[in-house]
């Protein structure tokens, strides 16, 4: 049985907004910050049995999650990259102000690409969001993860979540209802021969008659579990692990996500999400 709502990832009660916005409605319907912000601490604990303290969140948008990590213990640092000045822009007009002055001071956003060879060494970078499918090329998402690679510190981890499953490879349309809204996750279109794939984010307010269409638009290189394996390893990443999520009885997702080398044979299901995770 598939895990229906797994590429939303999980339900994330947050209260939505009076006036529509994009951003905040995106927030409810598709983040967790607070948790992300968990399991790669949690994450990093565990392969290398002490305390993470510096975040890199790439393709960071209104970078909550970095916001998040200042949150969770006032030795962490956290930065935002984006090459988008819009959602950073609204980051720090609506989720930099909710930081104490001391939290802010420990949030450090920068309009640049990813590619970038300036940007900070850390402990933990998250490719969160599944941002990074919009590199279609294997050599480009190669010199990301290599990058990636030279802008750790010595023990430092990439954690870039993914999803697939036999759902992604054709149209189809899934609504969840939220309090006072309807969120879809739309797949236009799948290629086979590319892996090439077109998804739209909708929204229905409770108040209105009519669907917010294509909010949110993502033209995707669908990269599989192996494959990302295989060129974290050749950008010189020496172990990589998979996360998998868990799923309850009825095989809906629980949100929890364990390391596994392999699936379970009676883990099959038409939709999932996972993390990979590199170790430097």
């Amino acid at each position: 049985m598939g895990r229906k709502n797994s590429i939303r990832r999980r339900q994330h009660a947050h209260k939505p907004a009076r006036q529509f916005d994009k951003y905040e409605y995106y927030l409810n319907s598709v983040q967790a910050p607070d948790t992300d912000v968990v399991f790669m601490r949690d994450t990093y604990k565990e392969l290398r049995k002490k305390k993470p303290h510096t975040l890199r969140e790439d393709f960071c948008g209104t970078f909550s999650i970095s916001c998040e990590w200042a949150k969770l213990n006032r030795e962490h640092f956290a930065y935002g990259v984006d090459i988008d000045p819009e959602p950073l822009e609204y980051g720090r007009s609506f989720y930099l102000p909710q930081l104490t002055r001391q939290q802010q001071e420990r949030v450090d956003i920068i309009c640049e690409s990813v590619l970038s060879h300036d940007l900070p060494k850390v402990d933990i970078i998250a490719a969160f969001n599944f941002s990074y499918f919009i590199f279609k090329e294997r050599k480009i998402l190669l010199d990301y993860f290599t990058n990636c690679y030279r802008t750790l510190n010595k023990e430092g981890l990439l954690v870039a979540d993914c999803f697939g499953g036999s759902l992604c490879n054709s149209p189809n349309k899934e609504k969840t209802k939220h309090k006072g809204f309807i969120y879809e996750w739309e797949q236009e279109s799948f290629d086979t021969i590319t892996n090439h794939a077109r998804y739209n984010i909708n929204f229905k307010l409770d108040t209105e008659k009519f669907w917010r269409k294509q909010v949110f638009t993502y033209d995707w290189r669908m990269w599989s579990i192996p494959e990302l394996k295989d060129i974290m390893a050749d950008a010189g990443f020496k172990k990589t692990h998979v996360y998998w999520e868990q799923a309850d009885a009825s095989g809906e997702g629980t949100g929890d996500f364990i390391r596994q080398q392999t699936q379970a044979p009676d883990d099959q299901c038409d939709a999932w999400v996972a993390y990979v995770v590199g170790e430097k």
